[in-house]
């Protein structure tokens, strides 16, 4: 069991745990009064790249949730940040929305759709046979190529939705290149998830709905892990994989109760 109560720091993930879509999910309004009333530090972690934490923000807000813009951190400013580290200066050529083009440029990172260091894939509306065919070529010719995020899929109001892991797959298929992801379960993404939040990993506890990303990346952390099954993962796929979450519930309002009713007794 999990001292919820006694955590100082919660990174939780969005789609699937906080909503479908533009679809907010029961009891999350209950488990954010609850991490403020509770004096938790919290950050919301998302592999999806293509939101600006800003743009969650307000998404949040319209859903009816007050969320300050530091409370997130996204897989494109995990990639800016593994970018900036690796090839100060370096060009790309990118597939992907505003949250990552921005977090690429933040960084110094400037656009190159001739001789880019790297080609790097997001989830992006501008997805095409075009655009892969471009990328496809520019890896042949020695670009690198990454990924903001390992995940095959996401949930969406009425299903799921490809993500970037099978986005890049074309790519890799028609290049024989693999490419390096920089969000979960990448433990660099993680690491700098507890250093915002100001907690060792002993202290923090990793909330997600996927055993694949979430849960995995807390455990090898040294997080306690919750896995919430109101998004990918279900009772059956847990019976899947090797290792276990430190919890499993039906959603994050269920977070409240388990710790009201620990401190009650």
């Amino acid at each position: 069991m999990i001292d919820i109560n006694g955590m100082k720091g919660f990174i939780c993930d969005m789609d699937g745990v906080i909503y479908h879509g533009n679809r907010i999910l029961a009891g999350v309004d209950r488990f954010i009064h609850w991490l403020k009333e509770s004096d938790k530090q919290y950050l919301f972690l998302t592999n999806n790249s293509s939101y600006t934490p800003r743009e969650l923000q307000q998404k949040l807000a319209r859903m009816g949730l007050d969320v300050g813009q530091e409370h997130f951190y996204t897989s494109a400013l995990a990639t800016a940040a593994f970018l900036k580290e690796q090839a100060p200066g370096c060009s790309v050529y990118v597939i992907g929305e505003a949250g990552l083009l921005n977090a690429l440029y933040d960084v110094g990172i400037t656009m190159n759709d001739v001789n880019p260091d790297y080609v790097v894939v997001g989830e992006g509306r501008g997805y095409s046979l075009d655009t892969i065919t471009k990328a496809t070529n520019l890896v042949l010719h020695g670009a690198k190529l990454i990924g903001a995020n390992s995940d095959v899929s996401g949930p969406i109001e009425d299903g799921i939705a490809p993500a970037c892991r099978a986005l890049v797959a074309p790519i890799e298929m028609a290049t024989g290149v693999k490419a390096y992801f920089c969000g979960k379960p990448n433990p660099l993404m993680m690491r700098t998830g507890l250093r915002i939040l100001g907690c060792h990993s002993g202290e923090a506890v990793m909330v997600g709905d996927r055993m694949d990303t979430d849960v995995i990346s807390g455990l090898e952390c040294g997080m306690s892990t919750i896995l919430v099954l109101s998004g990918i993962s279900t009772r059956e796929t847990l019976k899947e994989y090797a290792y276990r979450p430190g919890l499993v519930l039906d959603g994050v309002g269920d977070i409240v109760d388990v710790a009201r009713k620990a401190a009650g007794s």
